[in-house]
C-alpha cells in the first residue's frame, strides 16, 4: 500500500482526550478524587469489547501477578490499569504525547503507577529491550504500522523464550472497494489490512510458534453497531458534557466503522502466538 497522507492526530477517536476527564465530572468524580479503573472503563478503552476482551487476553497469555506485559500503542492505558489492577506490571508505550499523558494521570489517580509504566514512544524506533517480557499485548494498533513484518519481528525480540504475543486488528475478508480503503486510510490511520492468511505467514516468518488468528468480525460487528445507536441516542446528553463538536467527530467515525463492517470485506481478527 501507499504511504497513508493523513496524520494519526487527525483520527477522530483521538479527538480531544479531555473528553475523559468531561465524563468524569459528569459522573460527579471530583477533580481531585482516587480513582478505580472500573471508574473509567466504559471510555477509556479505545478497542472492541471493552474489559471483556481484555480479561480473555489475560487468559490467553496466562497473566497474574508479577507477570510484565508490554502493550503496544495503549492509548488512554484502560487495558494497562485493568492489568495492573489483577497484578501484572506493564509498560504502556504509547505513540501519541497527549494521550499518553492523559494515561499517565489516569493510572496515578487509580493507585497503580507503581505497575504501570507508561512511556511516550514509537514502537518502531523505541528500545523496547531483549528478552524482556512475558507477554506482548496490542489492541488496534497495526494497522497503524507502516512495516507491519518489521514490527512483529521486534516482538518476537522482546519477548522471553515461550512469551506469547496477543494482537487484535483488522483484516481483509474480502478485497476493499477504493472508498473503503480511503475511509480506512483517514478514519484509522490505515497503512495496510492484510488477509487473514497474511496474518498467519507474517507471524510464522518472523518465527512464532503456536499461531492462531481467530476471526472476530461475528463479534465486533454488532458491538459496533450498537455502540453507534447507543451514542446517538444519549446525543443531547453527550453535547451538554462534552460540546458538538466532540460529538459529532465521534458520530462520524463510528458511523464509518459500522459502514465497514456492513459492507463486508473489512473483518476483525485477533492472533496469539508464542516465541520458540
Amino acid at each position: 500500500m501507499d504511504a497513508n497522507p493523513y496524520r494519526i492526530e487527525d483520527v477522530k477517536l483521538y479527538f480531544q482526550v479531555r473528553r475523559v476527564f468531561n465524563e468524569l465530572r459528569a459522573r460527579g468524580i471530583a477533580e481531585d478524587a482516587r480513582l478505580t479503573p472500573d471508574d473509567t472503563s466504559a471510555f477509556d478503552n479505545l478497542h472492541y469489547l471493552g474489559t471483556e476482551t481484555v480479561d480473555e487476553a489475560m487468559r490467553a497469555l496466562a497473566l497474574g501477578p508479577g507477570r510484565h506485559v508490554l502493550d503496544v500503542g495503549s492509548g488512554l492505558g484502560g487495558p494497562a490499569r485493568h492489568m495492573a489492577a489483577k497484578g501484572c506490571r506493564v509498560t504502556a508505550l504509547e505513540l501519541q504525547p497527549e494521550l499518553n499523558a492523559t494515561a499517565a494521570r489516569l493510572t496515578e489517580r487509580c493507585g497503580l503507577s507503581h505497575l504501570v509504566d507508561h512511556v511516550a514512544g514509537d514502537f518502531m524506533a523505541h528500545r523496547v529491550g531483549g528478552a524482556e517480557y512475558d507477554a506482548v499485548a496490542s489492541w488496534l494498533v497495526f494497522l497503524h504500522l507502516a512495516d507491519r513484518p518489521a514490527a512483529i519481528r521486534r516482538i518476537l525480540r522482546a519477548l522471553r523464550p515461550g512469551g506469547m504475543v496477543y494482537v487484535e486488528d483488522f483484516f481483509a475478508k474480502a478485497p476493499l472497494a477504493p472508498g473503503e480503503w480511503e475511509a480506512l486510510r483517514r478514519e484509522v490511520w490505515a497503512h495496510a489490512v492484510p488477509g487473514m492468511e497474511d496474518w498467519r505467514a507474517q507471524f510464522h516468518d518472523a518465527g512464532f510458534v503456536d499461531i492462531r488468528p481467530i476471526d472476530m468480525t461475528a463479534r465486533w460487528a454488532p458491538f459496533v453497531k450498537e455502540r453507534l445507536a447507543q451514542y446517538r441516542s444519549a446525543r443531547a446528553r453527550n453535547v451538554g458534557v462534552h460540546g458538538a463538536e466532540v460529538v459529532d467527530a465521534l458520530d462520524a467515525f463510528y458511523a464509518t466503522m459500522d459502514a465497514l463492517f456492513d459492507g463486508g470485506n473489512l473483518g476483525g481478527i485477533r492472533v496469539i502466538a508464542r516465541r520458540p
